[in-house]
């Protein structure tokens, strides 16, 4: 029996995830039948390569747009109300789509519209509901929890597509977007009888929304090993975008219709199913970087057979790779964040990784589109597959790797706030400063030492940070950093994690005998 670090199935235990899993997987049927038929009904109204490839745009481009806005209200509002008004609002937009389509009122324009719409209700949810459907596992399953999430989006990607395109050549695209309006109502149900946990009472101010933001896209820029994720799934989802997007024009030189192009998206969602049931295994074998390398190799050559065969099967034979190929990557790379960010940022996190890999694939789509018109399928696809190869010399000064348990969990603040008088959460901003007489001679190794610090502070909340020497002491050193406001250092405060307190460990350690850190901090007045 497989242990559990490597089982996908110990997730799925746990009922709560469970339903989760089994509604989720529901609704992505449904929205991989939206975006099939959507695609397609594009290719017949305009036959135009671009206006099919921007339906992926209308799709993705809403998470460019408002993933991280919905991250922050994910991490600081009830996310049960947020999830339940983004579904019933889809559903509303889904039901438009759908009798346009079969009164035949519908046209390019509303039917990019309405898809554009739906698109930004799943953004304004996705987030949310990333972050708490994993909530009922326990943390040494979330890589499991993740993948089965993963395989539910990517069996869609078989199902969805496959179903649309039988259902659209008998009955017409109307129907398939009246089939998402029942998968949409499904999701919804399962979030009133499963809601998210909420979020630990709190009596510090509440974030705003733009300075939430603010502090979403502090901490993804210090922290190494977010960073080094967020820019590697953006290389990987700008160059991949181009297989996706051009799907319907594969289908149509191939001369295989409807019903091919939903068999090409499946074959995609097929191969995904399958490597799922065995990543787990194989990233605890290879590790990441071998899983991600390997990876874009496969799909950069799934892209060239596109682009330069026209034998049907030989090319549904390669979708079954790449889409092996692309759900190990993006599955890796989700799976890297998520378990590298704290609890207060975590659905921040999901949503940086939604602007990263789909604003990437938004934008690629539409471009890989332009292109195609322009220059042809064949070179589109092979300057793609180039540029993904490009794409994964990147792990050398960018490493993938996941975040440790201390490194992401919330520490309780060890120095007191000896204050007079507490300011007014607004007021600022605030100057915090660390005074430090260390011991003689062990000057380099603590600079060296409190260097470190610079980072976990500004990724908490620091907008300023610097060591100074004192030049009349000169075994005093002070560290000085600010914050915009009064209600920002609080929150800095409670979001050190237990490795930012050893690092604080570290450095007091250089203290000199007998020797404490005093802190002191400064409100603006001016």
């Amino acid at each position: 029996m497989s242990s559990p670090s490597t089982s996908l199935w110990s997730p799925l235990r746990q009922p709560a995830f469970r339903g989760l899993w089994i509604c989720g997987g529901v609704f992505f049927v449904g929205s991989g039948m939206q975006t099939m038929a959507a695609a397609w009904l594009m290719v017949e109204l305009t036959d135009s390569s671009f206006l099919a490839a921007l339906v992926q745009t209308a799709v993705f481009m809403p998470m460019f747009l408002l993933a991280l806005p919905a991250g922050v209200l994910a991490d600081t509002t009830d996310r049960r109300r947020l999830i339940s008004g983004a579904l019933l609002a889809q559903t509303g937009a889904c039901a438009l789509l759908a009798l346009l389509t079969l009164g035949g009122w519908s046209g390019p324009a509303s039917v990019l519209f309405l898809v554009f719409v739906c698109g930004c209700c799943m953004a304004m949810l996705t987030p949310a509901w990333n972050s708490s459907v994993i909530d009922p596992v326990p943390r040494d399953e979330w890589p499991q929890a993740i993948t089965a999430v993963s395989i539910a989006y990517n069996a869609a990607r078989a199902v969805g597509p496959t179903l649309a395109g039988l259902l659209f050549a008998q009955l017409g695209a109307g129907w398939v977007f009246a089939v998402t309006v029942a998968t949409t109502l499904v999701m919804w149900e399962s979030i009133r009888r499963w809601p998210p946990k909420a979020h630990p009472p709190s009596k510090l101010p509440a974030e705003r929304l733009w300075g939430g933001t603010l502090s979403g896209l502090r901490f993804a820029w210090h922290s190494r090993i977010i960073l080094a994720q967020l820019v590697r799934v953006m290389a990987f989802g700008a160059a991949g975008s181009a297989l996706w997007a051009l799907l319907p024009v594969i289908a149509q030189r191939l001369g295989t219709g409807a019903q091919g192009f939903g068999l090409l998206m499946g074959c995609l969602g097929t191969g995904a199913v399958l490597v799922g049931l065995i990543l787990g295994r194989l990233r605890a074998r290879f590790g990441l970087e071998v899983i991600v390398g390997t990876a874009g190799a496969v799909f950069a050559a799934a892209m060239l057979v596109a682009a330069l065969t026209q034998v049907a099967w030989f090319v549904y034979l390669w979708m079954l790779l790449a889409g092996a190929a692309w759900m190990s990557a993006m599955s890796t790379f989700n799976t890297a964040t998520q378990a590298s960010a704290p609890q207060w940022v975590r659905s921040r996190a999901v949503a940086m990784h939604m602007v990263a890999a789909l604003g990437a694939f938004a934008m690629g789509s539409a471009f890989w589109g332009a292109s195609s018109d322009l220059f042809g399928l064949t070179p589109t696809l092979c300057v793609a597959a180039a540029l993904l190869g490009a794409g994964l010399l990147l792990a050398r000064p960018m490493p993938l790797r996941m975040g440790a348990l201390h490194e992401v969990t919330q520490a309780t603040p060890w120095d007191e706030l000896f204050i007079e008088a507490e300011p007014l959460p607004e007021a600022g901003p605030v100057a915090v400063e660390v005074g430090y007489r260390i011991a003689p001679g062990t000057d380099a190794a603590f600079l060296d030492t409190i260097s470190r610090m610079k980072a976990p502070r500004r990724r908490d909340g620091a907008t300023f940070w610097r060591v100074y020497k004192d030049l009349g002491e000169p075994s005093r050193y002070v560290e000085r950093f600010i914050v915009e406001s009064w209600a920002g250092y609080l929150h800095q405060r409670v979001r050190a994690t237990m490795a930012d307190q050893t690092l604080e460990t570290e450095v007091r350690a250089f203290l000199a005998p007998g020797e404490t850190a005093r802190m002191s901090h400064y409100i603006a007045e001016r």
